[in-house]
Formats: structure tokens, sequence, C-alpha cells
């Protein structure tokens, strides 16, 4: 525990020190610059607070009852408003001293200057600057929000962050004094309160949310904390947040530090049985597979039993990290199901870990949908809660870990591709445990990926790139259509949208237009209560064709029922085209991909 709290304090000092804290930056050495000695303590303490709170608990509260991060940013622009303006009216600084400071019997008392007015300040800035927080923090509000030892991770990280703030404030404080010294002290206020009210309208028109997006995209190298993030000193202690024994990790680190599939050489179809087994020696151990944790329903199991490691010892064992809107993971299906005909009866068992990214996904119903329509017949388990997927160090969407007939993972592979070697794996561990392997598996109706294609994209404001007009949090109008403006690969809004971290809802006369390169697109949708709800696709202007048009779409129009992917376009080859789509109200849409 103790070097998990010095890496959680050292991973927030990195933090303050990154690009993503410079949106709060002005605010906070404008606030820190005037008012009494404590007044720095009261902001850093104040956005400490705020900060952790968030993060830990109440900005799961807030999405939990739909509202979103919207009143949370709204309650900050409110404050660096009012605060904003006391600086540049003095009389208003008295009045909205005077009941905070009865609030703290510490602190100056005077007019705008206290250890209260500076805990107010703080506050507000905390909850812009929670977007900061980094994957190793991520990791651990994972892994359970309501863990003991999870806040005190988030209080060691917050404890770094305000290290290096309270350092960079009481800096300015110094610098602002020489000002005042000079007989400047009233122009230094009013240009102080001038620098808050810019940094209010700058939330207010997610100004800061784009500066964030621009750096994440343009800025190579800025996670300060990443080498900490990916050492292999933090990733073997994370297990010590919830008790657990410690977890596998991939041999060739997670995603987000660069992992890659292990390397095999591709075996032939007629491969004898010694030459598999000489194929299974090749491969490394790499150390025990955890068994399953903390899931919910299971589906393809006797009643719905739950499965085990321990009771499929002596079989094969390959674990598919998927969810069911995910296109990288659909592709995949296919030789999944192939490799599950041709070798169940021989030894394998394929274990589906259906781990949601968007909300809906949770649902068991929809899964139990998804998993009719892909028709799948090995065992899937529903992850809600990213246990098994965080025991298994997992970052992909698809990732596939082919464990051995004595519990040892022998074979990993993230992303598509690799289905050959894959297939050998399997082969080969299925020799090594005494099982006579025949033919290969044939997968049928295999989508192969274009290598020219435009990237995904996000609808909500968390995860959006390549938008010409930048999906803004709450309810705006994003005016008339783009069609004729667009570069390749880049998306617009038109019309009344109301968007939030993940989805973003129609509510009238609400479009989107993409100008795209790929063979088919895709689109994850929803309806309120799985209502039927029409979109209108046209393709270069007009109604798309039949011949063009993906499966879900019929006479140019997609009727969406249900939460799940949808096919738009299907066209023989990657091609260059202008996309439009036209949605009723209430339709929310999450991710774009492109294949």
């Amino acid at each position: 525990m103790l070097v998990l709290l010095i890496f959680a304090v050292l991973a927030g000092a990195g933090t303050a020190l990154s690009p993503c804290v410079l949106p709060v930056l002005p605010a906070l050495l404008s606030a820190g610059g005037v008012g009494g000695r404590r007044r720095p303590l009261g902001i850093v303490l104040g956005l400490s607070v705020t900060f952790t709170v968030t993060i830990v608990g109440v900005a799961k509260v807030v999405d939990g009852v739909g509202l979103g991060s919207d009143p949370l940013r709204d309650l900050a622009i409110v404050v660096l408003l009012v605060f904003g303006l006391a600086l540049l009216l003095p009389g208003l600084t008295a009045r909205i001293e005077a009941p905070l400071s009865r609030l703290a019997r510490f602190g100056p008392r005077t007019g705008g200057d206290g250890f209260a007015s500076g805990l107010l300040v703080g506050g507000a800035l905390g909850f812009v600057y929670t977007p900061c927080a980094s994957p190793i923090l991520a990791a651990v509000i994972s892994v359970s929000a309501a863990s003991g030892k999870t806040v005190a991770i988030a209080l060691a990280y917050a404890a770094g962050s305000a290290l290096v703030l309270l350092g960079i404030t009481l800096g300015g404080r110094r610098l602002f004094e020489r000002v005042r010294r000079a007989g400047r002290g009233p122009q230094l206020q009013r240009a102080l309160g001038v620098v808050m009210l810019l940094t209010a309208g700058a939330i207010l028109t997610s100004a800061d949310v784009s500066f964030d997006q621009f750096v994440a995209q343009n800025i190579p190298d800025v996670n300060l904390t990443a080498g900490l993030e990916c050492s292999r000193t933090l990733t073997g202690h994370l297990h010590e947040i919830t008790g657990r024994k410690a977890k596998f990790a991939p041999a060739n680190g997670s995603a987000a530090c660069g992992g890659s599939a292990t390397a095999v050489r591709t075996a032939k179809p007629n491969a004898s049985q010694a030459t598999l087994i000489a194929d299974a020696q090749a491969l490394p151990s790499l150390g025990a597979a955890p068994d399953f944790t903390e899931t919910q329903r299971w589906f393809n199991t006797p009643g719905g039993t739950p499965l085990t490691l321990p009771s499929l010892r002596g079989r094969v064992v390959l674990v598919d990290f998927w969810t069911y809107t995910c296109i990288n993971c659909i592709r995949t299906l296919p030789y999944l199901k192939a490799w599950d005909s041709a070798y169940r009866n021989r030894g394998l068992t394929i274990v589906g870990v259906e781990t949601p990214e968007f909300a809906f996904e949770h649902d068991a119903g929809n899964v139990a949908n998804a998993i009719g329509q892909f028709g799948l017949r090995y065992p899937v388990a529903q992850d809600n809660n990213m246990a098994t997927w965080n025991a298994y160090g997992n970052q992909y969407w698809p990732a596939d870990y082919l464990i051995d007939a004595h519990g040892q993972v022998r074979y990993t592979a993230f992303g598509e591709g690799d289905y050959e070697k894959t297939e050998t794996a399997i082969r080969a561990l299925l020799a090594e445990s005494g099982h006579a392997v025949a033919g290969k598996g044939h997968p049928t109706s295999v989508v192969v990926p274009s290598q020219l294609t435009s990237p995904e994209t996000y609808l909500g404001t968390a995860r959006a790139q390549g938008w010409m007009n930048a999906p803004k949090p709450g309810r705006h109008d994003y005016g008339a259509p783009a069609s004729g403006e667009l570069s390749v690969n880049e998306f617009a809004y038109s019309g009344v949208w109301k968007i939030s971290d993940q989805p973003a809802t129609a509510v009238s006369s609400a479009g989107i237009d993409v100008e795209f390169q790929a063979k088919n697109v895709y689109l994850v949708l929803s309806s309120p209560g799985e209502r039927p709800l029409s979109v209108q696709v046209l393709l270069d202007g007009r109604p798309i064709a039949a011949k063009d048009a993906g499966a879900d779409v019929h006479a140019g129009a997609l009727t969406v029922r249900g939460q799940r992917l949808y096919t738009l376009v299907s066209l023989p080859h990657s091609e260059r085209h202008h996309l439009a789509l036209r949605l009723a109200p209430g339709i929310s849409g999450y991710a774009f991909t492109f294949g």
C-alpha cells in the first residue's frame, strides 16, 4: 500500500505540471494573488477537496441520476463570475466575505481576502481540474469507488497535485507583491478580476475542453506520469487496493504502455501432432491466469452457472474481452465462432468476457440480444465492474488470452488480425494437452477492414475528435448543416443537441455530416425505451441507394429500436463520400467507426 501511495503522490505532482492544468492556472494565480496570506492555502485545499470528492463519489452519483458533469461546471462558472466581479467591485467583496468568514474561525475576516473565500474559489476550480486525473487514478477508481483504500489513493494523488499547485500559487503571489509595492495594487486587482471572468467565460464556452483535446491530439508525450503508470512496480502493487493476490499482467505491457501479440510462426493446415507440440514448446509461460472475477450474468452455460478456470483444467481456454458495439470486436466474432465449432469437441473452451464501454452495455437484456444476433454458442460473462478486465491488466477491445491445460497464459493477441497465429497457438496447445487436432476452422462472413479508412470518433465530449464544431457539454444549437465545408475525416453537428461525456442526444432539427474515407460506416445508437425512431441517411446529398446502404438501412432510412451498433454504409471498396444523417428527437449517438 505504501508503494501505491508514493506513486499516487508523484503522479499527482506530475499532473499538476502537465498542460491540462493550464485552463485553471490563470484563475488559480488570480485568486491567490490577492487577499491574506492564508488565502492561497484555502484555494489549494478547496481545489483538492472537491477534486477528490468528485473523482471518488460525486461524479458517479451525478452521472447515475442522469445529470452528467454540467451542474459541476455550472457551479464553477457561477463562483468564478462572482469572485471575478468581487475583485472588480470592492463593495461587493465585503458582502461576499462577511457570511463566508463566519464559517471559518481561522483565517482573515476582512473583505475578500480570507481563507473561507479561498476555499470557495478553490472548490469551484476543483471541478474544472478533475479531467486532469491520470490513468493511475482512473485505474484505482475503477477498481472500487467505495473502497477505503481507494479513497486513500485518491487523497494521496490530490496531495501530490496540491503541493505543486501551492508552490505555483505562492510563486505567483510573490510576483504580484512586487507589483503592489510599485503602487499598482488597484490596477492589479482589477486585472486579476478580469482574468477570473475570462476563465469563467472559457469554461462556459467549453474552450477549456477544446484546449485539452488539442493538447492530447497534438503534443506528443504530454503525460508526464506515463513512466510511473506503466512501471512494473506500480502495476504489480495495484492488487493491494482490493486486497487480492497479484494479478496477471501481459509480459509486453498494456495497451496504454505499448503491448503486442505474442510472436508465433503460422503452422500449415496439415501440420503433424509432433510439429504442433514443438510449436507449443516455443510458447512462453506468461503467468497463471486469473479466474473470472466479480462477474454478473452468464450466458450459454447450463442454467446460467458461472464458469471457473479450476473447473476447466485439462482444457485449453481462450478468454476473449469484447463488447457488443465495438466494430473491431464484431469483426473477430466469425473467427471465434469458427474456432469454437472446430475445436470445442477437441478440448477448447472459448469464454467471451463482455466488458462494457457505454452505460447501456451493462444491461443483461441488451447483451442477450447481441449474443443471439451474432449467433454465439460459447459461454459469455458480463464484466460490468471491469473486475476481470483489471485482473488481467487488460486495456484492449478486443483482446485474447490463451490459457493452457494447466492454467498458464501462453499467448496473447490484442486488436484485430493475427488470426492465423492465434489458431496455430490454439492447435499447438491442444496437441500439447493430448488432443488429436485435425483440420482448421473455416470462418464465414468475414469483414476485412480497409487499410485506408477514417479514424473512429465519439459523439460525447469525453473522447470526441475530428469535429469541425467541437461538442459542447449541455444543450446547444449548432446551426445549419455544413455539407459543403468539410474536409476528409471531419465531422459536424447541426441543429439542437444535448451532449454529455458519452452520448449526444438529438433535440430538434438534429443532424450530423461526415466526410469519410471507408468501405463501411457504423454508428452506435439508442432510443429511449427502445421506441422506434427514424434516421434519414443521405450519401452525397441524396437518399442512400440500396446497393450502398448498410444492413440496417432500408429505403434511405434507419429505424433505431435498441441500443447497439448500426451499419449505415456498405460500399464495394473504400471510397470517399459525404454522409449526412438527420435524426429524430430523442435518439442518442455514441461512436462512429469505419472499416
